[in-house]
């Protein structure tokens, strides 16, 4: 794919999203769905390495990029991910004192509601892809019910999984 289009797509993506993974829609549509050059299970590894990493939410377009069309893709996903950190400056010199009206607070809250249900909405694909058998599947409802209930730090959650990962694939032989 043309590193020109690709940042288009993905730019297209930051640009319509609030942060992090809320352009995930946007990209698994574009590059998975319609145009067929990246997998879910690539779009999974992609999210995974942007997750694992200190930065931002949004870091795993630079993956998506290069999984697409290698170094200029990375190239690529790296300025459309920080694209939208350039235009906000003279967009928020526009709007001034305007952003703290009472109609623009409700548009931002009914557009964040939306990019929830649409991150949800592509979710169900990626795991899926991911959940590919019984410990996997214990891992994601653990990993649920520890996030959902508790407020103690992520680092243990990601511990745990790759413990019960290890010890799983110790005790069957992979």
């Amino acid at each position: 794919m043309n590193p020109f289009i690709l940042y288009l797509l993905l730019a297209k993506a930051t640009l319509t999203s609030f942060s992090g993974l809320t352009s995930l829609p946007v990209v698994r549509e574009d590059l998975v769905e319609r145009r067929r050059v990246l997998t879910d299970r690539q779009l999974n590894a992609a999210v995974a390495a942007g997750r694992t990493v200190p930065g931002p939410n949004g870091l795993y377009i630079v993956s998506v990029g290069y999984f697409v069309a290698g170094v200029p893709g990375a190239i690529a996903g790296c300025l459309a991910m920080v694209t939208p950190a350039f235009l906000i400056v003279p967009l928020l010199q526009y709007l001034g004192a305007r952003a703290e009206s009472p109609k623009v607070k409700s548009a931002i809250a009914t557009l964040v509601i939306a990019a929830a249900g649409l991150v949800t909405f592509s979710t169900v694909p990626l795991a899926r892809d991911s959940i590919t058998g019984a410990v996997p599947a214990v891992i994601a409802i653990g990993a649920f019910a520890y996030t959902a209930f508790t407020k103690k730090p992520t680092l243990w959650l990601i511990a745990a999984s790759a413990g019960v990962g290890f010890a799983a694939r110790v005790l069957t032989g992979g």
